[in-house]
């Protein structure tokens, strides 16, 4: 026997879907970007618009790349979906992956984030040549959530058998890498850790003085960042944003200069496998 639905039910449904699919059209009409905040929002602005703008091109959708305030709300926007794609440092990604169930995505890393590195810096006269120098100073990591600004020189620091909380006379987050630079620059601390690509673009613009302020440890390598996005995103568009990703290409004028700000050589293909080290490291520090 069929069964028909009365004509209002059957309206009401039709009008549902037809809202529906007109509100996942809208919402797919803006591509949304945004990343951790590792440097200024100016600086995050400058750095991201033109692969905001080769991503509206690649994908055929609007494109806009918005900063957020701090590293937790880099982790909160992809796990509530309010983003669609965001640059994760290995730990924010580490977090957004067990606050979402395991849903986020890893879609390309720089090629330099196979074995990234933190550096440790501090005044040249300030007489710390090693990590044991450190004990009884006053030292800053950047955010809480950083990989190479907190999370990984804290573990390389609980290997040599030095507990931050108990070995140094003060502890700071300076929020952001430039931050942690100025930090040692000032005097308000005596050593700072932080990413090593932050540290040589400073170099290489000649925004610190290496006679005054150097590096006196630089860490072992390990796997760092990466674009994410959430599992619920379709399969084809993921596709798509991965695809658009690895094809930048350094041989291209204008994709070299959308690289060089990223800090990038290229892009490829990532897992979430290679960064099963980072939550063993997190655990191991008690950030997990």
């Amino acid at each position: 026997m069929t069964h028909f639905l009365p004509s209002r039910t059957l309206r009401a449904l039709l009008t549902c879907a037809v809202l529906s699919v007109a509100t996942y059209a809208h919402a797919q009409n803006v591509f949304r970007v945004t990343t951790i905040p590792e440097e200024a929002a100016t600086e995050q602005v400058r750095k991201f618009t033109p692969l905001a703008s080769y991503l509206e091109k690649a994908l055929g959708v609007k494109v806009e790349f918005t900063p957020v305030s701090d590293y937790p709300a880099a982790v909160e926007t992809l796990v509530n979906k309010k983003v669609d794609l965001v640059w994760f440092g290995g730990f924010t990604f580490v977090q957004a992956n067990l606050r979402s169930g395991g849903k986020v995505v890893p879609l390309a890393q720089r090629e330099e984030d196979t074995k990234f590195q933190s550096v440790f810096i501090s005044k040249t006269d300030s007489g710390i040549k090693s990590l044991a120098d450190m004990k009884g100073k006053q030292v800053s990591f950047g955010s809480q959530s950083s990989t190479s600004g907190h999370l990984m020189p804290r573990s390389f620091l609980l290997q040599a058998n030095i507990n931050p909380e108990k070995d140094f006379r003060r502890i700071a987050y300076s929020g952001a890498h430039d931050a942690t630079i100025a930090s040692v620059v000032s005097g308000k601390v005596d050593a700072a850790a932080l990413d090593i690509t932050v540290w040589r673009k400073f170099v290489n613009e000649n925004k610190v003085d290496t006679k005054a302020v150097d590096v006196f440890y630089t860490t072992p390598g390990y796997f760092n960042y990466n674009w994410s996005v959430h599992a619920d995103m379709p399969a084809d568009m993921q596709a798509k944003v991965k695809a658009a990703l690895l094809a930048l290409d350094p041989a291209n004028p204008e994709h070299a200069e959308i690289l060089k700000l990223n800090r990038a050589t290229r892009y490829i293909a990532t897992t979430p496998e290679n960064y099963k080290g980072l939550e063993a490291a997190a655990r191991s520090a008690g950030l997990l």
